[in-house]
């Protein structure tokens, strides 16, 4: 399914925003501290309050939807660490998606832009047969050298790809191995997580198959809608969201299970994607209560008793991939998970919270900021002396091995949580 296309039109009158959650953000600055471009900049115009400011004003007419406000809209992150810092509850996420979809439809982005965003990140990313062949040239440009030649946008966005890749094949119904069965659950393969991470996948199901769960996987899902909503096409995500729900609320499971922070709150968030639409309200919100991100689901679990406490040579940290921390505030079990494994060796990542850059396609967007915090994130990781840094999802694993990469470090591996307890599980 191809997401529907769109055309720009002449900005109206009608409202984007919600007016009660817009005029929810009294400016008290709390969040200023959180904002990583804010941090980065220090421009008014690059912090929550700053943008919710251009929102309204943008909405009210009070300035024009041009370049200038829509770069300040483009460079933020939707990490959402704002979110947890505010005192008043605002809902950013859902001001950003709403202006960020008003700004793909009323504004005629120059001729690389839209290649880029309606091209490569809409038409390929979401679709696993797509991206494998667009990775094959992107492989070949890499292994002969050719990269060099290519555009600097370009040759950021090859330095992405890691140097080991590989897709997962299926089993729809992986039992439980072992011990006590618990029950089932279904499992969200997602786009890249598939593509670029097979053995994490396998390294999932095996996880809860041993901690007594069959797993099963349905054949006919697809995207979970997380780049078109962040992207600006909710028309896209919401029918992204629709397909889903269709699939999944056919197999009786206790819990929908996620290991890819980014996708997952965007399927927690179905509820609120589709509250406008009476046939789907209410399947989308009981969908959304089932949804469990692998941390989540693995602390309560009993899967502990099965981890092996081993005795590291070096240091092990933890990165908060931005959307497990802020929208769903799993900050803790990730964290315990980690320290079953890594007992007192384990030490806190200096700015945990704090984004490394990667932010769904923003690396690909906004290469330019993205390599500054992903330059900040690979100093914190130095500075603690870790070799493995775990983390939960796939485009902070790419950026930040990335980033080490790029500075000449070969001795810090870092990991996808399920790969780490992997390791470390008896089975």
């Amino acid at each position: 399914m191809n997401p529907p296309a769109r055309t720009p039109t002449a900005p109206g009158p009608a409202p984007f925003l919600d007016s009660k959650e817009s005029l929810a953000c009294i400016h008290c600055g709390l969040c200023l501290s959180s904002c990583p471009t804010y941090l980065e900049t220090g421009n008014e115009n690059d912090s929550p309050r700053g943008r919710i400011y251009l929102m309204r004003a943008i909405q009210d007419g009070r300035m024009p939807l041009a370049e200038t406000a829509v770069h300040h809209i483009d460079l933020c992150l939707g990490c959402r660490a704002c979110e947890t810092a505010c005192p008043s509850g605002v809902k950013y996420g859902n001001l950003l998606e709403a202006t960020r979809d008003h700004i793909e439809g009323h504004y005629q982005r120059p001729l690389a832009q839209r290649l880029l965003r309606q091209g490569a990140i809409e038409q390929i990313f979401p679709f696993g047969e797509r991206m494998e062949l667009a990775l094959l040239p992107a492989r070949l440009a890499q292994a002969t050298g050719l990269a060099r030649f290519l555009p600097k946008f370009a040759r950021d966005s090859l330095a992405l790809i890691p140097e080991k890749f590989s897709s997962a094949r299926w089993l729809e119904v992986s039992p439980a191995t072992g011990g006590t069965r618990r029950g089932a659950v279904a499992f969200v393969r997602g786009c890249v997580m598939n593509v670029m991470f097979g053995p994490t996948h396998l390294a999932t199901v095996r996880l809860l198959n041993r901690a007594g769960y069959d797993v099963v996987t349905p054949p006919d899902q697809g995207c979970c809608g997380a780049l078109y909503a962040h992207g600006g096409n909710l028309a896209a995500a919401r029918e992204s969201a629709r397909k889903n729900i269709a699939v999944f609320e056919e197999r009786e499971v206790e819990a929908i299970i996620i290991n890819a922070a980014g996708c997952g709150s965007t399927l927690k968030e179905y509820g609120h994607l589709l509250a406008g639409d009476p046939l789907w309200a209410a399947r989308a919100q009981r969908f959304s209560a089932k949804v469990r991100d692998l941390s989540e689901w693995l602390a309560t679990s009993g899967l502990a008793t099965h981890l092996a406490p081993t005795q590291f040579a070096s240091p092990v940290t933890f990165h908060d991939a931005c959307h497990l921390a802020h929208p769903q505030k799993i900050t803790q079990q990730p964290r315990a998970l980690v320290k079953a494994v890594a007992g007192s060796r384990f030490v806190e990542l200096p700015e945990a919270e704090i984004c490394c850059g990667s932010a769904g396609s923003y690396n690909l967007t906004e290469p330019e900021m993205a390599g500054r915090l992903g330059s900040r994130k690979t100093g914190n990781i130095l500075q603690t002396g870790a070799k493995t840094v775990v983390t939960t999802n796939p485009g902070c694993i790419l950026q930040m091995q990335a980033g080490l990469r790029e500075a000449g470090v070969k001795d810090v591996e870092v990991l996808h949580l399920a790969d780490f307890l992997d390791r470390h599980c008896h089975y």
